[in-house]
């Protein structure tokens, strides 16, 4: 179905990328089952990194397309281990890939 391995280009320690042994270049072009498959092993890796590092929290995503920002046209799925002070406000999230978008709350 799919195999592991650490991103070349790591967001954080322990980026994983969830990579489908088919070539396909949208992970929205499987069928839903292979998609549910893929996203188990997206949650067996989450389970994973946080037993060996203990992070305080995940991104899990995919850049889908080229307008999404996908650079690497081979379906994958991110799991990103997060740590608090990694950023110094990580409110907002994946928000960010629009960063006029990201700061959604108010007052500050």
């Amino acid at each position: 179905m799919g195999f592991v391995l650490r991103d070349a280009y790591p967001i954080s320690q322990g980026h994983a990328l969830v990579v489908p042994r088919q070539h396909v270049a949208r992970l929205y072009d499987f069928p839903e089952d292979t998609q549910a498959a893929l996203w188990q092993l997206a949650s067996e890796t989450r389970r994973r990194i946080d037993e060996e590092l203990r992070p305080d929290g995940f991104n899990v995503g995919v850049n889908d397309g080229e307008a999404a920002g996908q650079t690497v046209m081979h379906a994958h799925i991110h799991v990103i281990p997060r740590w608090n002070g990694d950023v110094a406000d990580p409110r907002g999230g994946i928000r960010w890939v629009i960063p006029e978008k990201a700061r959604y709350w108010g007052g500050e």
